[in-house]
């Protein structure tokens, strides 16, 4: 296996179905990370306020992933937002709206960690436009081909404001 910027960071997963924290876990084992877990709100709120995270992994559903999301980026912890039950363009934007790094619908969790690895070594604008690269094409299917038209002020400027000339990798 080539060497990630996975090995050795402190990743949160925190999801009210097991069986989506146990794939992670699997996702993840061979990059050698330090994977906490949380079931509830109030445990991972409690994590959330005890330690400090290189990545923190939200379901939307069933834990209150928009609140989590708050106080995790309010601790300057990146964000991915995993969900299966909230996967709408309102939850996308939102989610967007409130500061997370990325946006995966769970039955994609196969290819996150590619997703983690960009979230820790691209800035913002590159993390979201690799995102939205690899998966225009499930929320086209998802959505519908015009998802986008429903905000359309709100996804011109948030493409503009993604206009870079080349993808910018953060100093580690």
């Amino acid at each position: 296996m080539p060497a990630s910027i996975l090995k050795g960071k402190s990743i949160l997963a925190v999801d009210d179905e097991e069986d989506i924290l146990e794939i992670l876990a699997e996702e993840l084992e061979d990059y050698k990370v330090d994977y906490d877990t949380a079931s509830s709100y109030e445990e991972a709120l409690d994590k959330l306020a005890s330690y400090t995270y290189d990545l923190v992994i939200l379901d939307i559903m069933g834990v209150r992933g928009f609140d989590l999301l708050q106080t995790a980026v309010s601790r300057k912890m990146p964000v991915v937002m995993l969900t299966a039950h909230a996967l709408s363009p309102e939850a996308l934007k939102k989610s967007i709206e409130l500061g997370a790094r990325a946006y995966l619908p769970k039955d994609q969790i196969v290819k996150m960690v590619p997703f983690l690895e960009d979230l820790l070594m691209l800035s913002y604008q590159s993390t979201w436009k690799s995102a939205l690269s690899r998966l225009g094409g499930v929320f086209g299917s998802q959505f519908g081909q015009e998802w986008r038209k429903t905000e359309k002020e709100f996804w011109e400027k948030f493409e503009k404001d993604l206009e870079i000339k080349e993808s910018t990798i953060i100093e580690t």
